[in-house]
């Protein structure tokens, strides 16, 4: 009998890897046409620096929230960003000022390649994503980014639960149910949670 299990394990692992390989991959690209993304990157990677990056994420958010939250589509999103580009990027210059600083604002919203990256209890698979980036000084410190369509810059993933559920509304809206089951992480979580059952069995301890 326990052969059977353990028989019965090996398959549903190799069935599990499978599937989750194949999702994965099948997915990445039609989850990368489907978002834009938002980055700021600080000038260096110094105390003062990182802060200054976070006031200027602050103000352009608080700017571009009211223009960005009920966009219906990615196409109307990107309208918006480009027609406030030269409006966001005064705003970062006069936080730089407001700050003493003289460093200069450049941004771009085109495609990069991206690593894998965690945003509450969504994983976005590394990829090729459109994204609208602020670029402060030399942009050589660590960024912070979101996702600026669906508008989840606007949601708070530190307040827990209620912030994740809300992200996971945001997301169900662009995505197929496929495409969101690879991000998710709680999907995620569950495979690997089979894999450990499975191993457990095999061990004989399994209750």
């Amino acid at each position: 009998m326990k052969k059977l299990i353990i028989g019965f394990g090996s398959i549903l692992i190799i069935f599990i890897c499978t599937s989750f390989y194949l999702d994965k991959n099948n997915n990445v690209n039609s989850i990368s046409d489907k978002i834009i993304r938002f980055h700021v990157i600080a000038n260096s990677d110094t105390n003062y620096d990182q802060n200054l990056k976070l006031k200027i994420k602050d103000s352009i958010l608080e700017y571009i929230s009211p223009k960005l939250k009920y966009s219906k589509n990615i196409e109307e999103s990107r309208k918006i960003l480009k027609e406030n580009n030269n409006k966001i990027v005064a705003i970062a210059q006069n936080v730089i000022k407001e700050n003493g600083y003289n460093y200069s604002v450049k941004s771009t919203l085109s495609r990069e390649n991206f690593p894998i990256k965690t945003y509450g209890n969504i994983t976005l698979p590394q990829g090729n994503y459109e994204a609208y980036r602020v670029v402060i000084g030399e942009g050589k410190g660590q960024n912070w980014w979101c996702v600026m369509f669906p508008p989840l810059c606007f949601v708070d993933v530190t307040k827990g639960e209620i912030a994740y559920k809300q992200t996971e509304t945001e997301m169900r809206t662009v995505l197929s149910k496929g495409e969101f089951n690879s991000i998710n992480n709680n999907k995620v979580q569950l495979k690997f949670k089979i894999f450990e059952i499975i191993d457990k069995l095999k061990q004989g301890t399994a209750k």
